[in-house]
């Protein structure tokens, strides 16, 4: 009966260190978003779209547009404040058609799309 017992008590210890492990894991390798509410209105468009996002720092970032086969067809440094931003983007020369567009800063990048009518 002592053998069962301390068998057990280890299998618990174990299982208490990999929880353990696992929430320690889970918090360093979790990273704060330096960009958040990424978004583009009106989507579709025909001429022009406002880029919104939201920073939590003054920096730098890259807004870059990629068409649909991954060839970069638009890229811009801006300054952003922190808080609210938007960036008006203009079709120009672009074609009609589905397109990525991305914002790059320090940290994080993330991706959308629209459409251009």
């Amino acid at each position: 009966m002592s053998e069962n017992w301390v068998f057990k008590e280890q299998i618990m210890v174990k299982k208490i260190f990999f929880i353990l492990f696992l929430t320690i894991s889970t918090i360093g390798f979790s990273q704060e978003k330096s960009i958040d509410d990424l978004s583009a209105a009106p989507n579709p468009f025909a001429n022009s779209t406002k880029i919104t996002f939201t920073a939590i720092t003054d920096e730098d970032i890259t807004l870059e547009v990629k068409n649909v086969l991954g060839k970069s067809v638009f890229k811009k440094e801006y300054k952003v404040t922190k808080g609210k931003n938007t960036i008006d983007f203009y079709k120009n020369e672009l074609q009609s058609g589905i397109y990525i567009y991305r914002i790059q800063d320090s940290k994080n990048l993330i991706s959308k799309r629209f459409v251009i009518k």
